[in-house]
C-alpha cells in the first residue's frame, strides 16, 4: 500500500526541485516562494493523496437485498452514480452532481435469500424497507470510510513530501474540507428521480423488463425506494433464470412506436429493427426518411424486407429517397407512404407527414435549400390545422428535415424528424415537442470510408393510449458496424418531471 504514496511523493519532490532557483537576496537568503505556487502545490498533494487513499481504503461491502455488494467513491468530473451487475452491464443514474461519484459493484448473490425471494413472492412487500435500510446503512459506514481514507491519504503524502507534521495535517484538514463541500454539493443537487431516466448497458439494455414500463412510471413519482426494491428483484429474477432474459409484460394502456431514419442502405438496420419490434413488442415503425442513398430503381429491391418486420411501417421521403422510391414503397404490403399532409390511423394513433422537397443525389438540379424546407412545413402545418377543423386531430407529424419538422409547432404535439444523423429533443416556443433520430443505419454503408463507424441509433416511444401523449422514450444505441456495445437511455418529457402525480392508489406491476 505504501508504494503508491511513495511514487506520488517521488514525483511531487521533483516537480518542487525542477523549479529553477531565484538569485539570492540581500543577506544571502533565498526569496520565499509565491503565495499561489506553495498553495497549488499544497492543492496537489491533497487532491493527490485523497485520491489514494480512496483508491486503497475508501470503499465498503455492504449487503443490498439479496446481493453483496462493494460501494466506494471515486473522483468524477460530473459525479452520479453507477451500478456495476457483472456479468450482465451496468446501470447509470444522473443523481447528483458533484466532484465524487458513487459506485456500486455486486459482487454476488446471495443463493439462499435470492431463492426465497423468487420462491415466496409475498416476501416481496418487505423487500423495500429492507433495501433502503441496507442501503443507508452502507452509506453511513461509506462516508465514515471515505473521511478517514482522504484524511489519512492526504496527510501521508503531505508528511512524505514536506516533512513537516504541520504542513501534513493541513493538507489532512484541507482534504476533509474539501470531502464535505463535495458531500453538501452531493446533497443540494441530489435527485431521486434520476432512477426514473437510467441508462443500461451490456445484456441489461437486451431486457425491457428491467427498464420498466412507461405508463407506470410516470404515474408514480413517489416511488423512489419502491424502483430501487423493484430493481434488486430484476437483478435477482435475472440470475435466477441464467440463460433466460425475463419476458416482457407489456402494458396494453401504452402504444409503442419505434422510430428510425436515415438507413442509407445499411442491410442490418432491417435486422435490428425487426429484433426491436419482437422485443419491445411495437405497434407502428416511423421512419423520418433517407433510408436510400441514390434513389435509382436498382436500389427498390433494399426496401423488401418492410413487409416482415411486424408491425405497420410509416414512412416520408428523404432527401436521398427518389419519386421511384416512394413509388415503390406505396406499393409494398405493411407500408404506409405519406406525402403533402396525408395522414393514417394506426395502433390507436393518427399520424401525418410530407416528404423531403429536396431530391439532392440529382446534380442537375438545384435544390431550395432551407427555405424550400420551411415551406414543405407550412404546407404540412396547414394540412394539419386542416385535420384538426374536420374533427380528427393528428397525434404525430413527420417530416425528414428538422427545418420543415419546426413549422408544424403548435398544431400538433409531438413532430418527428431524422436528417442531421444525431438525437434532437427540442420543447418547441407553442409546445410542440420536436425529436430529432439519429442515423438507425450508423451512417450507411458510407461509414466505412470514416476514421470512426458511426453509431446505430433508435428510439422506443411509449404513449398514453387514452391521451395520445408521450410518456417517455428509450434511446437505444449501438456500436458501429461491429455493434460491440449496446445501451438503452430512459427519457422522461420536463412536465412529467416539474409537474409529478403521485397516484398511490395504483398498483405497482410486477418486474
Amino acid at each position: 500500500m505504501a508504494r503508491p504514496f511513495h511514487a506520488a511523493a517521488v514525483r511531487v519532490r521533483r516537480l518542487f526541485r525542477s523549479r529553477p532557483r531565484a538569485a539570492a537576496t540581500v543577506g544571502g537568503l533565498a526569496p520565499t516562494p509565491h503565495p499561489w505556487k506553495r498553495a497549488l502545490g499544497l492543492l496537489t498533494v491533497v487532491v493527490l493523496g485523497a485520491w489514494l487513499g480512496l483508491l486503497v481504503v475508501g470503499s465498503v461491502r455492504t449487503p443490498v437485498g439479496p446481493m453483496d455488494t462493494t460501494m466506494t467513491l471515486r473522483p468524477s468530473v460530473s459525479g452520479g452514480t453507477k451500478i456495476n451487475v457483472s456479468p450482465l452491464g451496468a446501470l447509470e443514474l444522473d443523481s447528483h452532481h458533484a466532484p465524487v461519484r458513487l459506485d456500486v459493484d455486486v459482487d454476488q448473490l446471495d443463493p439462499e435469500r435470492s431463492q426465497a425471494l423468487v420462491k415466496h413472492p409475498e416476501r416481496l412487500s418487505g423487500l423495500q424497507d429492507e433495501v433502503t435500510g441496507d442501503v443507508a446503512s452502507g452509506t453511513r459506514e461509506l462516508a465514515v470510510r471515505s473521511c478517514v481514507a482522504v484524511v489519512s491519504g492526504a496527510t501521508a503524502l503531505g508528511l512524505v513530501v514536506y516533512r513537516r507534521p504541520r504542513r501534513a495535517l493541513a493538507a489532512g484538514g484541507l482534504a476533509l474540507v474539501l470531502l464535505a463541500a463535495s458531500g453538501v454539493s452531493a446533497y443540494a443537487t441530489w435527485n431521486p428521480k434520476s432512477v426514473l431516466e437510467p441508462k443500461f448497458s451490456g445484456l441489461l439494455s437486451s431486457a425491457p423488463s428491467v427498464v420498466g414500463d412507461a405508463r407506470s412510471i410516470v404515474t408514480e413519482f413517489d416511488v423512489y425506494q419502491q424502483e430501487l426494491a423493484r430493481l434488486v428483484t430484476n437483478v435477482t429474477k435475472l440470475y435466477d433464470a441464467t440463460s433466460t432474459l425475463p419476458v416482457y409484460q407489456p402494458d396494453p394502456a401504452t402504444i409503442r412506436v419505434l422510430h428510425v431514419s436515415d438507413i442509407h442502405l445499411n442491410p442490418a438496420a432491417w435486422h435490428i429493427i425487426a429484433s426491436l419490434v419482437e422485443q419491445y413488442e411495437i405497434d407502428v415503425i416511423i421512419d423520418s426518411g433517407d433510408t436510400m442513398d441514390h434513389g435509382t430503381a436498382a436500389e427498390n429491391g433494399f426496401l423488401d424486407p418492410v413487409r416482415n418486420l411486424g408491425a405497420p411501417y410509416v414512412w416520408v421521403r428523404g432527401n436521398h429517397d427518389s419519386k421511384q422510391t416512394q413509388a415503390y414503397l406505396a406499393k409494398t404490403r405493411n407500408a404506409y407512404v405519406l406525402d403533402e399532409g396525408d395522414a393514417v390511423s394506426l395502433a390507436g394513433l393518427r399520424i401525418a407527414g410530407t416528404g423531403d422537397p429536396q431530391f439532392t443525389p440529382d446534380r442537375s438540379r438545384p435544390t431550395g435549400g432551407k427555405a424550400s424546407e420551411q415551406l414543405a412545413g407550412m404546407r404540412l402545418a396547414s394540412a394539419l390545422r386542416d385535420q384538426k377543423r374536420a374533427g380528427t386531430p393528428v397525434d404525430i407529424a413527420v417530416a425528414h428535415d428538422p427545418n420543415a419538422a419546426r413549422e408544424t409547432d403548435g398544431t400538433v404535439p409531438l413532430v418527428l424528424a431524422g436528417h442531421v444523423h444525431h438525437r434532437v429533443n427540442q420543447l418547441l416556443p407553442f409546445g410542440t415537442r420536436l425529436k430529432v433520430e439519429g442515423s438507425t443505419g450508423g451512417g450507411g454503408l458510407r461509414a466505412v470510408q470514416n476514421q470512426k463507424p458511426e453509431k446505430v441509433r433508435a428510439s422506443v416511444l411509449y404513449l398514453d393510449r387514452p391521451t395520445r401523449h408521450l410518456q417517455a422514450w428509450d434511446e437505444i444505441t449501438l456500436g458501429g458496424l461491429g455493434l460491440t456495445t449496446a445501451e438503452v437511455s430512459r427519457h422522461l418529457p420536463e412536465e412529467n418531471l416539474k409537474s409529478p402525480s403521485p397516484s398511490p392508489s395504483v398498483p405497482t406491476p410486477s418486474p
